[in-house]
């Protein structure tokens, strides 16, 4: 499940209640259908979590972190599984490290390892590929849903990389001020922003190009010989033909259907202009 939301949404801020960082001021937290409260031990021996906001000691090795951490749940062949997630977040080359010498993607990996020491049934991710370079960031995407589907783990993953989570989401629930905006699959989100964007790369009539959006009130951006135009995905065939009727030839044509980048955009645009 897609956590998303504008800055200060209260994305993170429902995580740690989630965790039983902060306690809040009204409501009620259940998993697998007990309270939280009153049964909080038995329940975070169950879930885990990772975050780009939070440090593990930087002094100790990153050996000595998962060890140590490992302890915090009842694990059988505890050494067995330390050694199972070093070598799934390939982590051999740096155990022996401390982690104030790592980069921010190796500190990345290393909080994911340390986020599924126990097995989770339920795995809180707050920006879980940020700082990873493309290629490990993939490989992080493509375990999180192996593990979902292997082990059948739930997750809740927060991103500001739309495209990830179209991609690794089946449902997405978007807040703002605390509240829920919207609660979707990520196509359903999408398909509510009717506009497409035509790319064209005009040979010959860019300015009867421009002209005819600017009667027509049609939005457009210029770059170079691109010119990028909004339109109602219906629309599209009349403007290509009136482009065609006034003698305007193109080289290239790419039309990007909505995505839920699209919707996310629109969406705090209006929460904005809203406060």
């Amino acid at each position: 499940m897609g956590f998303l939301g504008p800055n200060g949404a209260g994305k993170t801020t429902t995580i740690q209640m989630l965790l039983g960082v902060l306690t809040p001021t009204s409501g009620e937290i259940f998993y697998f259908g007990k309270e939280f409260q009153s049964s909080r031990e038995k329940i975070l021996e169950n879930v885990n979590f990772s975050s780009t906001y939070t440090n593990l000691p930087w002094e100790l090795t990153v050996k000595e972190n998962l060890t140590y951490l490992s302890y915090l749940y009842q694990i059988k062949n505890r050494r067995q599984r330390i050694e199972k997630i070093v070598k799934i977040f390939r982590l051999e080359k740096l155990l022996n490290q401390q982690l104030q010498e790592l980069s921010s993607g190796q500190l990345t990996r290393v909080n994911l390892a340390k986020a599924l020491i126990n097995f989770p049934k339920i795995l809180l991710l707050d920006e879980p590929t940020a700082s990873l370079d493309p290629e490990a960031a993939s490989y992080i995407r493509h375990f999180l849903l192996k593990q979902r589907q292997q082990f059948k783990v739930s997750i809740i993953f927060t991103s500001h990389n739309m495209a990830e989570v179209e991609e690794v989401c089946d449902r997405v629930i978007f807040i703002n001020h605390g509240k829920i905006i919207d609660d979707d699959t990520p196509q359903n989100l999408a398909r509510k922003i009717e506009t497409c964007h035509v790319e064209l790369n005009v040979a010959d009539g860019l300015k009867r190009t421009i002209e005819f959006c600017r009667e027509q009130k049609i939005n457009y951006k210029l770059e170079g010989r691109y010119i990028i135009v909004d339109l109602k995905e219906k629309e599209i065939p009349q403007f290509l033909q009136t482009l065609m009727e006034k003698g305007v030839s193109y080289d290239q044509i790419a039309i990007d259907k909505p995505t839920l980048e699209d919707y996310f955009l629109l969406t705090a645009k209006k929460t904005y202009e809203n406060q």
